[in-house]
């Protein structure tokens, strides 16, 4: 008899104005602990058209929680402790690029990290690792995110670089326009290391980014007041819960393993010899990295 394929289990991170998800059954808000500590907020977990889900809302509900305050390691640790195999990551963004208005999605396909004042791995002193990230969105997430964003008429660009840099505050113009002169589409503060630290713990991963304004090299920036970010940020809102609701059952398919191997990247990136790891370490690493582990 053929072994049941594991269950997919739909994570969702919700970035501003993204505090719930509707439609969900059996909804429960729960604690999870992880050997990072806690995450923004209890994780809501419940089932879509049959499917598991799990949303985090990345600042907290009520946005407590800036963006290098965040716990990014318990976060994914807590996605990963909850059995999520796929994440979509919704994210504000300010806009780099004319053809990108507010309103408009992103369907991000690269990042420039920078920033700095963030724990940016699982892993440390007496277990060293070595992901690949060179690509570091899943595709099959993305194909799914731009089959449905055209499926309900939202404007979308498939393709584009997310520049991350530390915040709070926003960027200069210099910095805004060092960053167009590098080909960047978008400007956010959350989605390093988050897409990093999904990578080591072997989960697909990919960013819809939802653009709220253009960044301050825009002509017409002094014009955008608080009322208009906010009343986009409404209406992308809106957007990003009926685009998850339209993902989720065609991400809930039976398993197969990644076509891009997101799901076995720590396979050859465990550098440090089996001798000379440290227990304690090893210990705090087993829910994500545990498969690998065990294979020693």
């Amino acid at each position: 008899m053929k072994p049941k394929a594991p269950e997919r289990v739909i994570g969702i991170i919700g970035g501003s104005g993204l505090y719930d998800i509707d439609g969900l059954e059996d909804k429960v808000w729960r604690s999870v602990d992880t050997p990072w500590g806690a995450p923004s907020d209890r994780l809501l977990t419940g089932r879509l058209a049959g499917v598991r889900c799990v949303f985090l809302p990345r600042h907290g509900r009520g946005h407590p929680i800036p963006p290098s305050r965040l716990n990014y390691r318990a976060n994914i640790a807590a996605m990963k402790r909850s059995g999520v195999t796929d994440i979509i990551s919704l994210s504000a963004v300010g806009s780099l690029k004319e053809e990108l208005p507010p309103g408009h999605f992103v369907i991000v396909d690269q990042f420039i990290d920078r920033s700095f004042a963030r724990e940016k791995s699982f892993f440390d002193t007496g277990c060293v690792a070595h992901v690949s990230v060179a690509d570091p969105v899943c595709p099959r997430i993305g194909d799914v995110a731009e089959a449905k964003l055209k499926e309900l008429g939202i404007a979308y660009t498939r393709g584009g670089t997310y520049l991350v840099m530390e915040g709070p505050q926003f960027s200069t113009k210099a910095e805004s326009e060092l960053y167009r002169s590098w080909g960047c589409s978008v400007v956010g503060m959350t989605n390093m290391p988050e897409a990093k630290l999904a990578r080591e713990a072997e989960i697909c991963y990919a960013t819809v980014a939802m653009v709220t304004d253009y960044d301050c090299w825009h002509p017409d920036h002094d014009s955008v007041t608080v009322e208009a970010v906010v009343k986009i940020m409404h209406e992308n809102g809106a957007h990003a819960r009926d685009l998850v609701r339209a993902m989720i059952p065609e991400l809930g398919t039976p398993f197969e393993p990644c076509s891009a191997g997101c799901d076995r990247a720590l396979e050859h990136a465990l550098i440090t010899a089996p001798e000379a790891r440290d227990p304690a370490l090893l210990s705090r690493l087993e829910v994500i990295a545990g498969r690998v582990l065990r294979e020693v």
